[in-house]
């Protein structure tokens, strides 16, 4: 009996041993000599040594300048997992795909096939009319509160303001009448923090600057110091984006070219780091126009280089034996930003 049970001790010792300790160790010693960087998390590095992201998990981009990633469910978060579940009737999904498309959306077809309509949707907007009545700015945040209060921003850091809820603030302070009269038409909050105030901010903002929208702008000193405010402006790309689905709605006949999928559809995750090359070209124009102003370069010539790094750096799952080819958003970033941004 007692041999047995020896026998069985022996038995689990040695199991732990090699299960739990050697075979552990041989996997270690074999990932740290053979393939150091991928057991690290395939970990991308600055100058300084400094960790700026993984190849294999997907990071936010929104600047005009830079590839944006594949939407994410899950804001990006490599821990998590979700999904939206909205339909395509739902505003929040309609504003999010509008905001994908409106800067870079061509026609199909018409004397203006293969054109941006950024420009016809900005011409527009400024004429400040939809539906037949005036203050688009003004209606867009009164059918959607919840898109107008984001843009403010939810959450509020009284000693760290955005600079959109700065601008709320200042505003609140210019216009003490209207403020007052929330209070009084909301009687259970009287301290209203700067995203309880946007729908009535945007309403006043509307009649006061018709044509007119909010958008942040970031400006450089003498000192090389940068600021950004909210300043009220009559184009640019979040007119284009905010305003694309009300434009569209006015203009049902026309005809845009489809997108790639991965462009507007949004993943489960935040473990999505690639987007096809095809949705890399799509933004093509837009990340090669900004890049031409700030490097002050020909814009053909930077249209022409972003291009060939982006076949070059493709790559195709299994050799291309499956799949389309791939374009790793944040390297690519880091490369233009090394090629035409800051050293």
């Amino acid at each position: 009996m007692f041999a047995h049970i020896r026998a069985n001790l022996w038995l689990l010792v040695l199991s732990i041993v090699l299960c739990c300790v050697i075979y552990p160790l041989i996997l270690l010693v074999i990932g740290q000599t053979l393939f150091h960087d991928k057991a690290q998390g395939s970990l991308i590095l600055d100058s300084s040594g400094k960790i700026i992201g993984s190849r294999l998990i997907a990071q936010p981009f929104t600047s005009d300048e830079y590839f944006q990633p594949r939407p994410s469910s899950a804001s990006y978060n490599g821990a998590a997992s979700g999904a939206t579940n909205w339909a395509a009737n739902n505003y929040l999904l309609r504003d999010r795909v509008a905001k994908q498309l409106g800067p870079i959306a061509k026609y199909r077809s018409g004397p203006k096939k293969g054109e941006l309509a950024a420009a016809d949707i900005e011409a527009w907007f400024q004429k400040d009319q939809f539906d037949g009545k005036p203050g688009i700015v003004a209606q867009w945040a009164d059918a959607h509160n919840t898109i107008a209060q984001n843009w403010v921003g939810t959450t509020f850091d009284e000693k760290n303001p955005t600079p959109q809820q700065q601008y709320v603030l200042d505003w609140a302070k210019a216009h003490p009448d209207v403020v007052t009269k929330f209070k009084t038409d909301n009687s259970d909050n009287q301290s209203p923090a700067p995203a309880d105030l946007a729908i009535v901010m945007f309403e006043t903002f509307s009649k006061e600057n018709p044509g007119k929208f909010l958008s942040a702008v970031t400006k450089t000193d003498d000192k090389g110091k940068s600021t950004t405010s909210v300043e009220a402006v009559a184009d640019g790309s979040d007119i284009q984006s905010t305003f694309f689905d009300m434009w569209l709605s006015e203009h049902p006949d026309v005809e845009l070219q489809t997108v790639p999928a991965d462009m507007v559809m949004a993943s489960g995750s935040g473990l999505d780091p690639d987007i096809t090359l095809d949705n890399a070209l799509w933004q093509l124009d837009r990340v090669a126009a900004a890049w031409a102003k700030k490097a002050n370069k020909e814009e053909t010539q930077v249209h022409s280089e972003i291009e060939k790094l982006l076949r070059d750096s493709s790559t195709s799952p299994l050799g291309g034996a499956v799949g389309v080819p791939l374009v790793n958003v944040l390297e690519t970033n880091l490369a233009l930003r090394a090629r035409y941004g800051e050293k």
